[in-house]
């Protein structure tokens, strides 16, 4: 069952580059304070979330944050130098960068998908989500998993 609306966000390591090097964080510790949006996709390097979702969040990244949000970041279930060269590829700025490579988040949340039909493993569902100090204020899972329409940096928008 995913996580719900009222619902605290799970502690789980996540991986990120700090400083050129790859880091291990709590989840609490990245995504818990302030308000926060958190997107998740189902691979870096991907057509759907390289074409459509994450570029909506680098467009609208600006406004984004002038409606309040401290931090916006993105997760998928990939190591943290993937991760990092997507964003790069992707023109992230300031967006967090956050890898869940054996899925420990993605399950946490509800949201981990067997993807193996596609030769992916174990990934997760695409999803977005509003926190303020670790609890969330709204949930935006997509309604197949995969598709890209309640997940947009648009419909988080709309939310704020």
């Amino acid at each position: 069952m995913s996580i719900c609306v009222g619902d605290s966000l799970p502690v789980v390591e996540l991986r990120m580059m700090v400083d050129g090097a790859p880091a291990t964080m709590s989840s609490s510790e990245v995504l818990g304070s302030g308000r926060v949006v958190l997107f998740a996709v189902p691979g870096a390097f991907t057509p759907g979330c390289s074409n459509l979702h994450f570029p909506g969040y680098v467009e609208l990244a600006s406004s984004i944050s002038a409606a309040g949000v401290d931090t916006i970041a993105c997760v998928s279930v990939n190591d943290v130098f993937v991760m990092d060269a997507w964003g790069k590829a992707q023109g992230s700025g300031e967006i967090l960068m956050l890898a869940d490579p054996a899925a420990a988040f993605a399950e946490a949340v509800g949201m981990a998908v067997d993807a193996s039909g596609f030769g992916l493993g174990t990934r997760s569902k695409r999803y977005a989500m509003v926190l303020q100090d670790g609890v969330i204020e709204a949930f935006l899972p997509e309604e197949d998993g995969f598709g890209v329409l309640a997940s947009t940096a648009s419909c988080v928008l709309a939310k704020l």
